[in-house]
């Protein structure tokens, strides 16, 4: 009979505790450790960046709020001219009121208008105000009576009648725009007209 042959040996217990392969449990330890180091440092970086942006954006509205404070100063000698903080407007009232039905104004409101606005041009040609200041929109409006496109253009007239005064002043009047100013008025306003439905 042919017996099996049992050998009896020592085994080497070394070969056994260190395999040559990296146990799955080890690899995916590290793979945790890995992942957890990138997403931490991606959320640093995301806050960092949200921190920056919102610096800067309370920056940008001191900025504003120091030129809107700047320009409530130079109203403050013209009287009839407020300043709405909350829409960054400039309000003539009475001083560019038209007569109903007309885009007309006279030569005090002109040499009113024009006075003013050379205070404001100065203001956006300080360091802030070649920031900031990149568009004024000269606003004309109606009231309710008549019908909507004879509003609409009225309005558009009356602002178009503005920025006619500012840029081309009749003879009579006192208060002069530098051609400097006036280039400047080129480059910054606008023209906006409104019917009576918009506030």
């Amino acid at each position: 009979m042919l017996g099996k042959l049992i050998l009896l040996g020592k085994r080497n217990k070394e070969e056994g505790e260190k395999p040559f392969w990296i146990s799955y449990a080890d690899l995916m330890t590290a793979l945790m450790v890995m992942f957890l180091l990138v997403m931490s440092v991606a959320l640093l970086a995301i806050t960092n960046n949200i921190t920056e942006a919102e610096r800067k954006d309370a920056e940008r509205a001191q900025e504003i709020d120091r030129i809107l404070t700047k320009i409530e100063q130079a109203a403050r000698q013209y009287p009839g001219i407020s300043i709405d903080r909350n829409r960054s407007v400039i309000d003539f009232g009475d001083r560019a009121r038209f007569e109903t039905g007309s885009s007309r104004l006279s030569n005090d409101q002109a040499q009113y208008l024009s006075t003013f606005v050379s205070e404001i041009l100065s203001i956006a040609r300080d360091e802030l105000g070649k920031k900031w200041v990149k568009r004024i929109v000269v606003e004309g409006f109606a009231d309710q009576r008549g019908n909507y496109l004879l509003n609409l253009n009225l309005s558009l007239q009356r602002a178009q009648r503005v920025l006619c005064v500012l840029l081309a002043p009749p003879p009579a009047q006192q208060h002069v725009l530098s051609p400097d100013e006036l280039e400047q008025i080129r480059e910054l306003f606008l023209v906006g007209g409104y019917s009576f439905n918009s506030a």
